[in-house]
């Protein structure tokens, strides 16, 4: 049951942390916001949900919400491709909530193990940041692989023009989605549309 709660309320503060962040930096909290503060919660919690308390969760979600609202910014600054807004979501939420573990475990959580707040030491939070680091080494070590293999044998990405005329004409002669006859003003009847509806 607490893992269950653990999640709910993570996943909740996160996107109200992502919606606050957007707030103050942007003007407006935005629909895009909300889901991604919802996931930048969820992959927060995933790693903490059975070793924390509910305000522990409450806590790791809000800092996740608003440190992932900020770090989907880094690909614009530092220039690297994250159309899915992946590095800033799931990487830096996802050593949020792994190294968090050190800091709000509690031993009344089914994991029972104690971090730092709840009298543990640094004990536990040095075996998350060095798990955190082993496993984002690892990781990139064989996305690297996986990756350079790709682009020797197959090659990594489509062409600039198929990225512009549409990846999915592209590459499935499909389209995903025909947006020519949507308008952004809304509904705008034709001359002969009023009177053809009359009829009908």
């Amino acid at each position: 049951a607490v893992v269950f709660v653990n999640t709910i309320v993570a996943t909740a503060a996160a996107m109200l942390g992502w919606l606050a962040t957007e707030r103050v930096r942007d003007g407006h909290p935005t629909s895009l916001g909300a889901a991604s503060g919802v996931v930048a919660g969820l992959v927060a919690i995933t790693p903490s949900c059975s070793a924390v308390s509910p305000l522990g969760a409450i806590a790791i979600g809000a800092i996740a919400g608003v440190v992932c609202a900020y770090a989907v910014g880094l690909k614009f600054r530092l220039g690297y491709d994250d159309s899915l807004d992946v590095v800033g979501v799931h990487l830096v939420g996802g050593l949020w909530g792994t190294i968090a573990i050190g800091f709000f475990a509690t031993d009344a959580a089914p994991a029972a193990v104690r971090g730092l707040f709840y009298g543990g030491g640094v004990d536990q939070l040095g075996r998350q940041v060095v798990g955190a680091l082993a496993v984002l080494v690892t990781s990139f070590v064989a996305s690297y692989v996986i990756g350079l293999v790709l682009h020797k044998t197959m090659g990594f990405r489509v062409s600039e023009e198929a990225e512009i005329s549409g990846i999915d004409s592209a590459e499935h002669a499909e389209t995903g989605y025909d947006l020519a006859g949507v308008s952004g003003g809304g509904f705008r009847p034709t001359v002969g549309s009023a009177s053809a509806a009359r009829t009908t």
